[in-house]
């Protein structure tokens, strides 16, 4: 191969190994050998590497910065698979909808499943300090329609409210709470691993 043509490879993996940032050196040796092979695989598809296939070939591959990226949240996804933190999970899942429609709408999914778990179990935990002010209230708004409302106690009873569960809400409360965080990381990590697995190196042009 060519000097020019190294150097050009070169330089593109210098720009893609200043952005894996996060990853350990190990990693991103992997990495950057990975698109090293790849890239004069490609380049020599039709015989001799020679400057215009390399050149072609780096084109396919994108912008360095946008395919740093990918890998680092290729890497994210798979630390949260291994961890199944909810924390390391959205961590890896913003990195991910700064990429993708499809990593935003799994971060949205996933922000409300664990705030709504969240809310049961703290209510739950709440309505042992506040025992007759949180709990699951039914009441009438200001409309006269019918309002059910997850309380934590903090403020007052609803005007003509009636507290749903009462003590139950406790059980109730941190199972389902439990449950929804449960479900919420299991079903964020088989659309991540979905993910993982059928991305691949850009191979356009």
């Amino acid at each position: 191969m060519a000097d020019d043509a190294e150097q050009a490879v070169e330089a593109y993996l210098k720009q893609v190994r200043s952005r894996l940032r996060g990853l350990n050196e190990e990693d991103t040796r992997e990495i950057i050998e990975e698109l090293r092979s790849h890239i004069r695989e490609r380049a020599g598809l039709r015989g001799e590497m020679t400057t215009t296939t390399v050149e072609a070939a780096l084109a396919a591959l994108g912008d360095p910065e946008e395919l740093a990226g990918q890998y680092v949240t290729n890497e994210l996804l798979a630390r949260a698979e291994v961890s199944r933190s909810p924390f390391h999970i959205l961590d890896s899942l913003f990195r991910w909808a700064s990429m993708s429609i499809g990593g935003f709408f799994v971060l949205v999914g996933s922000m409300l499943g664990y705030f709504v778990g969240g809310a049961f179990m703290w209510c739950a935990v709440l309505k042992l300090i506040h025992p007759y002010t949180a709990g699951l209230w039914t009441y009438r708004d200001a409309a006269g329609d019918f309002a059910v409302s997850l309380r934590m106690g903090f403020e007052g009873p609803p005007a003509g409210g009636k507290d749903l569960l009462g003590w139950w809400i406790v059980p109730i409360g941190l199972l389902a709470g439990c449950g929804l965080v449960i479900l919420t990381t299991r079903v964020t990590l088989w659309c991540a691993g979905l993910y993982r697995k059928s991305w691949r190196l850009p191979t356009r042009g």
